[in-house]
């Protein structure tokens, strides 16, 4: 194939030319609005690879006419950081305004992020940092605090079709040869929405057709996918596709699987935190009320891989997933916020019940504010009905215990104290 990807001879030089992220740079969009006055912030693009973080922030320092420098915080550290911030400073006048944008900055350790706040205080350099994960997370508050942060999206069906037509179109080596995409879902569907993943399948399809006319169909696309494993995955492009599989296998009961793709991402370098992190969170989605103790345990492996570092954090990853795996299953919590969120979007703010009111005043108390309530404690078995809901939804079984041991026995408790009033007996 070509020495140069067709992502990045097709990369974006303007504004114009930029698909996606409407909400960001569209017509009278907040960021479009401060480039264009020249007025930009620090500030962070938070998003999935390959939506545009990094060309984003090439094309502002463009517009600006501003000195651009790239570090990946991947391979670089506080003796980088140090050496453009006194390159910036040494130019002067010809430095001012300088872009310093650094990919990945959720790999940072603390120490290198304390290393750009003064000259980001300062306004040495204006600061664009590029994260797949959660800011509040990875990026230190004082940092944070002088950044600017702007949520990125996948690609939307129109815009990978609209890219897919560019690419033929206007690219010099595509041009070369007959392109019909008779069928274009395999294409999109690979792509899950990152535009740089889209062109690496349609540069290797084109590829690997023999023909002079290249007809592309959904069969042609997943076979020849399939069989360039390697070549498709070698910029870990796969990345969303393996933890979806470590994130299923675990939700599925299969440890033997889960551990494999746990293996699939210690070996392909993958942020230890970022495992553990996704385990929390199957934690109380997919087994909560289940194995309470499994949210005690993975909240103790995040925090441990934090301490203890690598290479020795994959064991405790490696049993903390064996664990997960092998916990019953319950989504019981998740579905009872789903529940209770859609019924206080279709209710509103419905008004409390007078007598669990606080009344903190004289007039909330001569209102009725918390008269007539009831200290559980000042009851057997610490426990007396009385009304908690608002009376338009009273009675509502939000929460609905799961088919497992403990929340067996939770609902059995349930019906025992509250009669009929949430829950009838299954019995």
């Amino acid at each position: 194939m070509m020495s140069i990807p067709l992502a990045e001879r097709l990369r974006p030089r303007s504004l114009d030319d930029y698909m996606g992220q409407e909400h960001l740079v569209g017509k009278n969009a907040v960021l479009r609005k401060a480039i264009e006055t020249g007025n930009i912030p620090s500030m962070i693009f938070w998003g999935p690879p390959g939506v545009g973080k990094t060309t984003l922030a090439f094309i502002i320092s463009q517009t600006l006419k501003r000195p651009f420098y790239h570090l990946s915080a991947v391979n670089s550290g506080v003796k980088d950081v140090r050496d453009v911030i006194e390159k910036v400073q040494g130019q002067g006048m010809f430095g001012k305004g300088a872009i310093l944008f650094i990919d990945e900055i959720h790999r940072f350790s603390k120490s290198q992020q304390d290393s750009l706040l003064g000259a980001v205080e300062k306004g040495i350099v204006t600061l664009i940092g590029a994260t797949t994960e959660n800011p509040s997370f990875e990026v230190i508050s004082a940092l944070l605090s002088r950044c600017q942060v702007y949520v990125m999206k996948h690609l939307e069906k129109p815009d990978l079709k609209k890219l897919v037509n560019k690419a033929i179109a206007e690219d010099e080596e595509l041009k070369k040869f007959e392109i019909v995409v008779k069928e274009e879902e395999a294409l999109l569907r690979l792509s899950g929405g990152d535009a740089r993943r889209l062109l690496n399948v349609l540069e290797l399809v084109v590829g690997n057709i023999s023909t002079v006319k290249k007809e592309i169909t959904n069969d042609v696309v997943v076979d020849i996918v399939q069989q360039n494993p390697a070549l498709y995955d070698k910029s870990g492009e796969m990345h969303y596709d393996i933890i979806s599989a470590f994130i299923k296998s675990m939700r599925g009961s299969d440890p033997n699987a889960a551990v494999y793709y746990l293996a699939r991402m210690v070996e392909g370098g993958e942020d230890p935190k970022f495992i553990a992190r996704r385990m929390l969170i199957l934690a109380a989605e997919d087994i909560g009320l289940a194995n309470p103790n499994a949210l005690l345990i993975a909240d103790a492996t995040f925090r441990a891989v934090e301490n203890i570092g690598w290479p020795e954090s994959r064991i405790i990853l490696s049993e903390c997933a064996i664990f997960l795996a092998t916990s019953p299953k319950s989504n019981s919590a998740y579905a009872a916020i789903d529940k209770a969120q859609a019924l206080v979007r279709e209710s509103g703010n419905l008004p409390v019940p007078l007598h669990i009111r606080n009344a903190p005043t004289k007039l909330m108390k001569d209102l009725g504010y918390g008269d007539e309530y009831k200290y559980a404690h000042s009851f057997d078995g610490n426990f007396v009905e009385q009304e908690f809901l608002p009376e338009k939804i009273s009675g509502t079984a939000i929460y609905e215990p799961g088919n497992n041991p403990k929340e067996i026995s939770l609902r059995e408790w349930l019906e025992k104290i509250w009669k009929d009033k949430y829950y009838r007996s299954k019995k």
